[in-house]
């Protein structure tokens, strides 16, 4: 847009060799808030044979040990956390496998901190203060809602809470309250497009200007599609609640060439995803961040399990990286929300009349992504008992996981067996 350059903030302005050294000058007071206040990261610095202090350049960093999901949970509940818990404002969630959220906590210097880079993301999307942002991402221990909702706010914007579901009621919204900036799933837009199409509305007479899509890989066909359907400018943004939640990167209206990275509050990496060494900048791998800022929770080398790549920057001067193009693991994320198998396993197999055998099958319906469990009954288990265990399962993946599911329980000894590595999941997507 003709007037974004006039509104950048301070960090924004920064040259790359002023970039670079506010960088190191907050890794490495990160490095310490990290290692003298978490005793996890004190011990793995010790473990890997490295000091804060040994951190002399941002070359250095690579010789720090990465951190994963798996550490996050192993300190449940508030293990990482550098400060006092009574100076945590906010906790936020994400589901975990093992019964064990993954939590993350802010103080009112992270939830500041927040807002601000989601304002500098809506900002970068095309939003000016005084829009109406309707916010359709979900509420609650999952970071997308309020995150979206306090940087719009920061932004001197007005906000429609609108959060997940209710699809009538929210097209309805939408023509009432006339937003210009709608924040959501991409696939749950496409389901909004299909409510107006059905309610005879024409989209692309709506007051919508800009849609900023996140929560879940999308496609350049899903851009285009929805910018036709909808005359939109639809661009990406990129987070996860481990590193703060949305707003860690955001496409810029004015390129829609890839997502640039917050830097002066989050430094990316990309490594092999197998053997963990630092990749050169244009080279696919694992993205991985460490915290520049973040008081409660920093992170260390946080393996995203993300694939993607760096790419110099273009609107910005902050580093691109690509969209992301897959993961390192076996998570699924189905509408905005993570699903692992073991999490479908543990609740499978506390299910009476179903052996521990079960697939998971993805599909798309009506341009939403569905999964499928198909679970095989013991033998001996008759229709009552199966229609049983069909509605238990649903149930508790729908409560444990916050996702709901088909279920069909099929006869005994008729799904595939593990010649080795066993296939949970088998992709039926076009």
């Amino acid at each position: 847009m003709a007037d974004a350059a006039c509104l950048l903030d301070a960090g924004e302005r920064l040259g790359v060799a002023e970039l670079r050294a506010l960088q190191l000058e907050r890794l490495r007071a990160s490095l310490r808030h990290a290692y003298e206040n978490v005793p996890f990261h004190r011990e793995s610095f010790a473990a890997a044979g490295v000091h804060p202090d040994d951190c002399r350049s941002l070359a250095d960093l690579a010789r720090f040990p990465l951190t994963a999901k798996e550490d996050l949970r192993a300190h449940y509940p508030y293990g990482m956390f550098a400060v006092p818990r009574e100076r945590v404002r906010r906790l936020h969630a994400s589901s975990g496998t093992t019964g064990h959220p993954t939590v993350v906590g802010y103080t009112d210097g992270d939830l500041s901190m927040w807002a601000d880079m989601i304002a500098r993301s809506l900002r970068a999307a095309g939003a000016r203060p005084g829009d109406v942002v309707h916010v359709a991402y979900g509420y609650g221990l999952f970071t997308g809602g309020l995150g979206a909702h306090y940087g719009a706010e920061r932004l001197g914007c007005t906000v429609v809470p609108a959060s997940g579901g209710m699809t009538a009621r929210q097209v309805q919204l939408i023509q009432d309250l006339e937003p210009r900036i709608i924040m959501v799933t991409p696939s749950y837009m496409l389901t909004l497009l299909d409510e107006f199409e059905r309610q005879g509305v024409d989209p692309r007479g709506t007051s919508l200007r800009v849609g900023v899509f996140g929560a879940e890989p999308w496609s350049e066909e899903m851009r285009r599609e929805i910018e036709e359907r909808l005359g939109i400018d639809a661009v990406d943004i990129y987070g996860l609640s481990e590193v703060i939640g949305p707003g860690v990167a955001q496409e810029c209206v004015e390129t829609k060439d890839g997502l640039h990275i917050w830097e002066d509050h989050f430094y990316p990496e990309i490594v092999d995803p197998l053997t963990g060494e630092v990749l050169p900048e244009g080279e696919a791998g694992e993205l991985v961040f460490t915290s520049l800022t973040k008081e409660a929770m920093p992170v260390i080398r946080y393996r995203t399990r993300d694939l993607t790549r760096l790419l110099p920057g273009t609107a910005r001067a902050f580093r691109r990286m690509e969209r992301i193009t897959g993961r390192s693991d076996d998570l699924v994320i189905l509408r905005g929300v993570n699903v692992f198998p073991t999490q479908i396993e543990e609740i499978v197999l506390r299910t009476p009349g179903v052996a521990p055998h079960f697939q998971l099958r993805l599909t798309r319906e009506d341009r939403l992504d569905a999964l499928t469990v198909r679970a095989e009954a013991r033998p001996g288990a008759g229709p009552e008992a199966r229609e049983a265990a069909a509605r238990s399962i649903a149930a508790a993946v729908k409560d444990g996981v916050g996702v709901s599911v088909g279920v069909e329980i099929v006869e005994p000894e008729s799904l595939e067996r593990s010649v080795g590595k066993i296939r949970r999941i088998v992709d039926l997507r076009p």
